[in-house]
């Protein structure tokens, strides 16, 4: 069994916004440490998966920030999407690929822009699902909740397996408040954190089972690729745009767990962040006293429980704030309340319609 590792790199990041930018989405940024949350995704992840065997799926827009932040990326195996299609077919294309170059390969499936605490209990997670995915199975890692979130799906987690993993009895969508306080207080809950561990020939498999036409699609590139990378860029070209745009979640996962179930889960406690928002990073950050976390060049008076980041060369100062985050980019200006750092997006949406394509 040869493990490998695909970093997915695709997304815009406009929760981020004005640090991520279109051509510099949150995966690319240092919101955690030094490092980006990619560089620390591969770092993570390569004492199980040498750099000889990690891939990393982005669109071309990224190609080079990628190849910039993880120089020890083999050139062949960054993989760059001719358009966004979601999750699954950006996994698929990976499938192929390695399964070209290790026909017997296991894949770990990792978000790029996640943040772990403890990177050897999530290795320890990682090298459980895949032995227990040996026979076939699709194995996702459950996190377990640390609080009432209703921004996650969720794992409901059935009977236990031999090989130390679970039965998935369902995959259940974004809850309201009072159900995911609900989910908070019963263990078999695990938050989905969309990462997957699992044979290439068992996921190719089940993309044709519940994806037959972007499989079809998959099918030709895989030919083109026995040609040699070349035509298999032109295939890519060709056929990858006209894929269905779905996540693995809905296309795959969701109805094998209906079908086949042959889903399984690892529960994980390691101290997984999303990293989802500006109001996350005090989760993930050192604070002051006073439960601010600054970065840059800041000063704060009298504040509590602030984010104030400063990466524009300026000096950003506050006084007597409560719960803001306040970023500067040098070129743009945000303020908004940690608890609708969620809605900044919508600031994107608004650029966008006002064409001001030069501050995204």
């Amino acid at each position: 069994m040869g493990l490998h590792a695909v970093i997915l790199a695709g997304g815009s990041g406009t929760r981020f916004w004005p640090l991520s930018r279109a051509k510099k989405p949150k995966q690319f940024l240092p919101l955690v440490s030094e490092r980006a949350l990619i560089a620390e995704t591969f770092q993570r992840v390569e004492p199980l998966c040498p750099a000889e065997r990690i891939w990393v799926v982005c669109g071309q827009d990224h190609a080079g920030a990628v190849r910039q932040l993880l120089p020890r990326l083999l050139e062949k195996h960054l993989l760059i999407e001719p358009a966004a299609r979601n999750t699954a077919p950006a996994i698929g294309l990976a499938a192929l690929h390695v399964q070209k170059e290790d026909p017997d390969a296991t894949i770990v499936v990792l978000p790029s822009d996640q943040h772990v605490v403890d990177s050897e209990r999530f290795r320890e997670a990682l090298q459980l699902a895949a032995r227990a995915c040996q026979k076939g199975d699709l194995l996702t890692l459950g996190i377990r909740p640390t609080r009432a979130e209703t921004g996650y799906g969720y794992l409901l987690r059935g009977a236990a397996r031999e090989d130390g993993s679970y039965a998935v009895e369902a995959f259940v969508e974004k809850p309201d408040a009072a159900t995911a306080a609900r989910y908070l207080q019963d263990k078999s809950y695990s938050w989905n954190a969309g990462i997957f561990v699992f044979r290439a020939d068992a996921m190719l498999e089940a993309i044709a089972r519940h994806l037959p036409k972007v499989r079809e699609g998959l099918s030709r590139i895989g030919l083109a690729l026995a040609r040699g990378p070349d035509a298999a860029r032109a295939a890519a070209q060709e056929h990858f745009p006209r894929l269905q745009s779905i996540s693995i979640d809905y296309g795959v996962m969701e109805p094998e767990s209906r079908g086949t179930r042959r889903i399984a889960l690892v529960s994980g406690d390691f101290g997984w962040s999303d990293v989802g928002s500006f109001a996350a990073l005090p989760e993930v950050r050192p604070l002051d006293t006073r439960g601010n976390t600054i970065s840059g060049d800041a000063l704060t008076l009298d504040c509590d429980d602030c984010v104030v980041l400063s990466s524009g060369g300026r000096l950003v100062t506050a006084i007597g704030t409560r719960g803001l985050c306040i970023v500067d980019a040098g070129d743009a200006l945000l303020v908004v309340p940690r608890e609708r750092a969620q809605e900044v997006r919508a600031i994107v949406d608004a650029l966008r319609a006002q064409g001001r394509n030069d501050k995204l």
